[in-house]
This record gives structure tokens, C-alpha cells and sequence, in this order.
């Protein structure tokens, strides 16, 4: 295995700035080259993008001299996934570590088999994961190795995203739009479909074939105009979107992803959030219960909403991120945590 993995950065947004500070902190990779998707964002120091020191590495779009760098490793940051950039990726020989609501591709259709095509073409792996769904579903597997039985295994998170001021991700879940808008169940399982996705991820560390994966949502209102920032949700318009991914056999739900995302303090029913984070059920012998919550370190300037999005984006980039020398080793193909080696935290150490 190399001592160092030479590394493509794909985008610079909030998650992609996160990645970029991470690698190049990280003795473990050396940053090559970057895609920059903006065309203003082209020829300028990746560093300047991302908020640090001068790198000398300078973003472009030529996606061509990127790949002419024979990169080890894309880091692929988009808000969204986009399959013919991939399966170009791929088919040239490059791995993918992935956040762009990647785990199993299940929800990509005959789109799963172009890019399955592109890694055997490529002889390259890709591999998807995040924070959530990805991370937390791992923690589930790993609760579940003490049992001896497993009867079902249930991941609900819990968040306060009023001051997660993204509207292209939230408004497709349905974030805004009427209470009684008769598209909102549909509108959700798409919005959340890469939960589905995880659900199989467990399922398969199970050894357990799905009967069927399916999207049940409940919402709440806002009783008054609530604003995000650089949006509005009106009053009567939803502000809690619930979503229960269930993976079913014989009838019976094995495996259970329940988010649940509140706006505002004028919710209507109020859901009460007690604690951002997860809690993760294993029902069998023993039972098991592992709760996660997230804080923030001393050099944050703690409650300010910059830091707390950068939490977010930070959790999210760094699953894929740790996971670069497994992928670079791994077989050809699409890839989850079931196929590969623990992935580990290795140069991030503080030396303090």
C-alpha cells in the first residue's frame, strides 16, 4: 500500500470545503488536482476557494487533465450525483469515495449498471457513504455484533435544522409546501430515497434478503411565516418532515431508518427534539441501545450557526474521506462498509 494516496477533489461546496481541509491536514493523502463545477471558481488556488493558505493546486474544469493526473482517489463532493461524470471517472481507472447520496446505488436503476460497467471497464471501486444515512448505519452494524439473536434493528435520528439553511436539499423532501399538498408522501420517498438504500446496507450485514423497502411520512405545519434565511416557509406550509424507511420480510419490518426534522417554534403538532443525534435500537438477545450526539470542539466559537454547519459538513465528508486506502484496495465494483475492512481515522491524531 502506498504511504500516501494522490487524491482529486470533486467540488468545493460546503461538504468539499470540509474534504479539502481535511486532506490536505492529512499526511495520509496529497491533493493533485480539483474540479471546479463553477465557472468562476476555475483557475483560482483551491486554498483561496476553501478558506485556507495558498495550496498551488489551482481548480479547473477540464475534467480530462484531471484524469491525466492518474489520481488514486476522487473525493466526490456534489450536492446531487451525477452518473455520466462518474461512470467517466470510473471507466478511466479511478476510485470514488462518495457523499452525493450514494450507498448502494439501488435508487439509480438501469443507471446502478452503467456505473457497475464503468468499474469493471476501469478496474476502479466506488464507494458511498456520509454521515446519514452511512455513519450512523455502520454504528448500528457494529451494535448489533454483541447479539446472538437480532429481531429488528431501528436507527431514528432527530434534528433542529432551522439554522441548516439549504433549501435545494430540503424543499425536495417536501420542506414548504402545503400541509395538504397530495404529492408530499411521493415527494418524500424521493426527497429520502437514499435511506432506502441504507436500509439494504443492514440488511445485507444481517445476511437477510428484503422482502420489501418502503417510505411511510408524516408532517407537521408552521402556524406562522417562519424565516430560513434565504428562504420563507409560509404559515400552513410544512416545517417537520417525519420519514420511517422500513425494510420488511415476511411482513415483519427488520430494519427501521426514522428521521425526523423539525423548523421554528411555531410547529404545529410540536415535536419535541431533545437531543440532535441518533439512537439506535437492536431488539434481541441482548437488546441493545447506543445513543450518539454530537459537540463541539474548544476552538469553536461555540453556538455560532457557522460552526454548527460546519459539524455537519465535516461528520459528512470524512466517512468517504477514511475510507480512501480500503477503497484503493478493494476489489472492482460498488462497494459498501459490508465489503470492506474497517475503515480507519488514521493521521488525524492531534499532536497537542
Amino acid at each position: 500500500m502506498p504511504n500516501s494516496y494522490r487524491v482529486v477533489q470533486w467540488t468545493t461546496g460546503n461538504v468539499g470545503k470540509s474534504s479539502v481541509q481535511a486532506l490536505v491536514a492529512n499526511p495520509t493523502f496529497e491533493l493533485v488536482g480539483c474540479y471546479a463545477h463553477s465557472p468562476d471558481k476555475v483557475g483560482r488556488d483551491v486554498g483561496e476557494l476553501c478558506g485556507i493558505d495558498p495550496l498551488g493546486v489551482v481548480a479547473t474544469d477540464d475534467v480530462d487533465a484531471l484524469l491525466a493526473l492518474k489520481p488514486d482517489c476522487v473525493v466526490y463532493n456534489p450536492m446531487w450525483i451525477n452518473v455520466d461524470e462518474l461512470v467517466r471517472i470510473l471507466s478511466a481507472g479511478v476510485n470514488v469515495v462518495a457523499t452525493a447520496s450514494f450507498i448502494t446505488g439501488h435508487n439509480l436503476g438501469a443507471d446502478r449498471d452503467r456505473i457497475a460497467e464503468a468499474c469493471r471497464k476501469g478496474g476502479s471501486t466506488i464507494f458511498g457513504s456520509g454521515v446519514s444515512p452511512g455513519f450512523a448505519e455502520l454504528l448500528a452494524i457494529v451494535s448489533a455484533m454483541v447479539c446472538d439473536r437480532v429481531d429488528k434493528v431501528t436507527v431514528n435520528e432527530a434534528a433542529d435544522t432551522t439554522f441548516y439553511d439549504s433549501p435545494a436539499t430540503e424543499l425536495p423532501v417536501g420542506f414548504g409546501k402545503p400541509i395538504d399538498h397530495p404529492d408530499l408522501p411521493a415527494m418524500t420517498a424521493q426527497g429520502t430515497a437514499v435511506f432506502g438504500e441504507a436500509v439494504r446496507l443492514v440488511a445485507d450485514a444481517l445476511g437477510v434478503e428484503l422482502d420489501e423497502v418502503r417510505c411511510q411520512a408524516e408532517y407537521a405545519q408552521t402556524t406562522a411565516d417562519l424565516d430560513l434565511g434565504s428562504w420563507t416557509i409560509a404559515a400552513g406550509c410544512v416545517a417537520g418532515v417525519y420519514a420511517s424507511w422500513q425494510g420488511l420480510v415476511g411482513g415483519k419490518s427488520l430494519v427501521e431508518l426514522n428521521v425526523r426534522w423539525r423548523k421554528g417554534q411555531t410547529l404545529e403538532p410540536d415535536w419535541k427534539i431533545d437531543q440532535d443525534g441518533w439512537v439506535i435500537h437492536v431488539d434481541g438477545r441482548p437488546t441493545v441501545k447506543t445513543t450518539v450526539g454530537f459537540l463541539p470542539p474548544p476552538d469553536f466559537q461555540a453556538g455560532t450557526i457557522a460552526d454548527f454547519m460546519t459539524l455537519g459538513h465535516i461528520m459528512t465528508a470524512m466517512p468517504t474521506i477514511n475510507a480512501i486506502p480500503a477503497v484503493v484496495a478493494a476489489a472492482p465494483g460498488i462497494v459498501t462498509y459490508t465489503d470492506l475492512p474497517l475503515t480507519l481515522p488514521r493521521g488525524v491524531a492531534s499532536a497537542g
